[in-house]
């Protein structure tokens, strides 16, 4: 970019990341787009899950155009984004024991489901227990996390544990630790970040997947249409009714 060096940096790096992610992460995704499409040709439902900005990419994959209409975001209060004042509270909430428990307990996800949970450190107690307790109730647990953490941090639970030790797949984001990608002279602090799009990149990636796979069975992917093209908001009308015993986000 001929304007802004750190720019076009910062483009090179999430390209990089994206193109070791599509070429590392082959067969973990189709192995993820495999327990979806399972899942979705025997009657389960689908489950993501995030905290504060591992909440986008979960979000990214329910309740839009040329997503799974059976996606439902598992929300735990305080970890949709950064909505909660004062932020640092969600991150708080995230080393919380008994809180993912609970929740997953009041929610309508049970055995046969899968749930993706999405933590870019892996190390918190919400996504550890998410996953765990997740298995122990019965459902397939898809984690989206950088390996790295595992690697280079220390966990910051009481099981000593990490994520991707809970999982019955992972697809791993490759970010680095610290997640910023770029340092520059005169800034103190490395910075751009670029978690959330390679992180979004392989959930998008592993619904593509589910996707071909179902087509290969014969079986037409539950998908919905944008609203804000003709006819789109009639096709959903009549996938959400299909479908309404799967679909939590409606209710």
């Amino acid at each position: 970019m001929s304007d802004s060096k750190l720019a076009g940096q910062f483009f090179d790096a999430a390209i990089g990341l994206l193109e070791r992610v599509r070429d590392e992460e082959g067969a973990s995704i189709v192995a993820a787009g495999g327990a979806i499409a399972d899942t979705v040709a025997s009657g389960g439902r689908l489950f993501a899950f995030g905290a504060g900005h591992s909440s986008l990419a979960a979000q990214d994959v329910v309740y839009r155009a040329g997503g799974f209409a059976l996606m439902n975001l598992l929300t735990v209060p305080g970890m949709v984004g950064v909505d909660v004042m004062p932020a640092t509270l969600g991150s708080a909430l995230e080393r919380v024991d008994g809180l993912a428990t609970t929740v997953l307990n009041c929610s309508p996800a049970e055995a046969g489901d899968v749930l993706i949970v999405v933590s870019l450190s892996g190390r918190n107690t919400l996504p550890v227990e998410m996953a765990r307790h997740a298995r122990e109730l019965g459902l397939k647990v898809i984690g989206v996390t950088s390996v790295a953490y595992a690697a280079g941090t220390t966990s910051s639970n009481a099981s000593g544990t990490f994520l991707k030790d809970h999982c019955d797949i992972v697809l791993d984001s490759k970010i680095a630790i610290g997640d910023a990608e770029l340092t520059a002279d005169g800034i103190d602090a490395p910075f751009a970040p670029a978690s959330t799009i390679v992180t979004s990149s392989l959930m998008q990636a592993a619904m593509a997947s589910a996707a071909e796979q179902l087509v290969a069975r014969g079986i037409a992917p539950p998908l919905l249409r944008s609203g804000n093209v003709d006819g789109g908001t009639e096709w959903n009308v009549r996938v959400m009714a299909e479908y309404g015993d799967r679909i939590f986000y409606q209710h």
